[in-house]
């Protein structure tokens, strides 16, 4: 959480809001990503310069705008902005990066009310619960706001508060969300390619339902205290369980140096090269061996105490990889050790993240890029950085078929946010240097690793040294499975046909234009001749639109084959 930003009024925000207002705005936000996706794909709207440079900088646009809307629309779209950045699977890289700036810079609401909420909760009055409550709030985000206080019993806490009618606006707006999901699911053209809509929604509902459930929080606080019980380096806030209800949660308060705050830092004397390598071994700690991750490690959530431990504050978003799932990512894992793209799909796949029986070509082209150049890089290779890998995996995502669960990205986008702050703590600060101890220990427990590396390295010898020839029983063999499970493909290519295929899809949408042309010419004289002026306008106008596109078809039909598109 931030502090308060100044006080804006938001049309969500208010006691009373119209079911039907809410309907507008949110169909409506829904049909301009629709038309601006149409408009950005059409060559002719980009003035002549029409380019990959110039496609990025639009989309880049439609992003930041598509951020700023979603903050306007709410806290229900300020999180679920939150959880689409994850799905690189689903959105352009763009969206991706835009949308993970999004931040809960919302108005904070009156004492009154905080009031009223902890008195309804507790069947009590506030003076009686703390004895001493601060009104003004010391942080505020979408979803509630945080308070000074003090018990009875004189420790400092720290309350959150969730926002008025929260769960009633969760729930109309995931209503609208899921009439847009089922429209997803059923359209032809945004349904087809195994787009799954109405189950992206129900796990998207699920987890906003679970973050406005401060119960849910304090467990989550209470399990990743445990987990660091040990630790001198990190610490979270003690959960007072008597003074917790799904819309108030007591905890205790750990006062701190903010982690971007880096003068501050100087002027205690933490050393800051120490703390960025602490705030890596501790999301390793948490992925490798705890299988229990704080999902959002952005700046808001990260302090420093005043003896350099870290402090890790907001536990509403947690992500967990179960034992399962943690067995295939050590597939993966080896795959990407042993450099071999094959065995790393086959892990992707029976992780769910690839879907089965889809092109192998394309993704082994794109995997192979990767490990090329980055995966393959020596540990201590400063060229290596998440921000590049992660872009790329990005674009891969989006432009294969692949299904990342939101774990994946909230991995991908943690390690990330971490290895900034690492850099902006200590330049020369590697990731991958902090990562080489655990994956070394992750190496050594793999019981069978060690045999399968040196057999996987003899391998690789022995086809450097017998060329193609040596390699072609094991291709064949490769070959002949993936005939077995339907995923050999078989491309056939005839110019000819293509081209006369595009003449004829061009001609039958100039004939489509030309019948609309003729409609709304006949509607114009209709109107004209019966005095309805408004609508013969409107109808002419639709007329020298549909002129102009059946102008466009004809000039398109004049090029040449070869420049047909």
């Amino acid at each position: 959480m931030s502090s308060p930003p100044p006080t804006k009024s938001y049309r969500w925000n208010q006691v009373n809001y119209s079911r039907w207002r809410r309907v507008i705005d949110i169909w409506g936000f829904f049909f301009l990503i629709l038309f601006f996706r149409w408009w950005d794909s059409k060559p002719w709207t980009y003035n002549g310069v029409y380019n990959e440079q110039t496609q990025s900088a639009r989309q880049r646009g439609r992003a930041i705008w598509t951020r700023e809307t979603m903050l306007e629309l709410g806290p229900t779209f300020i999180k679920v902005g939150q959880l689409f950045s994850t799905r690189a699977d689903l959105f352009p890289k763009e969206y991706v990066e835009e949308l993970s700036k999004l931040q809960d810079e919302v108005p904070s609401f009156p004492f009154e009310q905080v009031n009223a909420i902890i008195e309804g909760e507790f069947g009590r009055p506030l003076k009686r619960i703390f004895q001493f409550f601060d009104p003004t709030p010391i942080a505020a985000a979408s979803l509630g706001q945080v308070h000074r206080a003090q018990l009875n019993t004189g420790e400092e806490v720290v309350v959150k508060v969730q926002r008025p009618g929260l769960d009633k606006l969760f729930r109309l707006d995931l209503d609208i969300l899921r009439g847009i999901a089922q429209y997803l699911q059923n359209h032809p053209r945004y349904g087809r390619g195994g787009r799954e809509w109405v189950m992206i929604y129900d796990e998207c509902a699920k987890i906003l339902f679970q973050e406005i459930d401060y119960l849910n929080e304090g467990r989550n606080a209470d399990t990743f205290r445990r987990n660091f019980r040990d630790s001198n380096e990190i610490c979270a806030p003690k959960v007072y369980w008597r003074y917790a209800t799904p819309r108030v949660l007591t905890l205790e308060y750990l006062p701190g140096i903010k982690i971007s705050n880096y003068e501050a830092l100087e002027a205690a004397g933490l050393d800051r090269s120490a703390l960025a390598r602490i705030g890596a071994k501790s999301y390793l700690q948490q992925l490798l061996n705890d299988g229990f991750f704080h999902a959002d490690p952005h700046p808001g959530n990260l302090a420093v105490r005043a003896d350099g431990a870290l402090i890790f504050y907001d536990f509403g978003m947690m992500g967990e990889i179960l034992p399962g799932t943690k067995e295939k990512l050590m597939e993966t894992f080896l795959g990407v050790a042993q450099g071999d793209s094959d065995k790393i799909i086959d892990s992707l796949t029976d992780l769910g993240a690839i879907k089965k029986g889809s092109d192998r070509v394309p993704i082994r082209r794109s995997i192979d890029f990767i490990l090329e150049n980055f995966a393959n890089k020596p540990y201590g290779d400063q060229t290596f950085n998440f921000d590049a890998i992660t872009s790329d995996i990005y674009e891969m995502a989006y432009e294969q078929p692949f299904r990342f669960p939101s774990t994946f990205t909230f991995v991908l986008r943690a390690v990330s946010t971490l290895e900034g702050l690492g850099k902006g703590l200590d330049p020369t600060f590697n990731f991958m240097d902090v990562a080489q101890p655990f994956a070394d220990q992750l190496l050594a427990n793999n019981n069978d690793f060690g045999a399968r590396e040196i057999i996987a390295q003899l391998g690789q010898q022995v086809g450097q040294v017998g060329g193609a020839a040596l390699n072609l029983p094991r291709r064949i063999e490769q070959t002949l499975d993936r005939a077995e499970r339907g995923e050999l493909r078989v491309r056939v290519k005839s110019v000819e046909s293509e081209r006369l295929l595009r003449r004829m899809n061009t001609g039958i949408l100039g004939l489509i234009y030309g019948v609309l042309l003729s409609a709304a010419m006949i509607c114009t004289v209709l109107f004209y001749t019966t005095s309805h002026t408004i609508e013969g306008i409107i109808t002419f106008g639709l007329a020298g639109v549909f002129s102009l596109l059946v102008f466009r078809v004809i000039r398109r039909l004049s090029r040449p084959d070869d420049e047909l598109a």
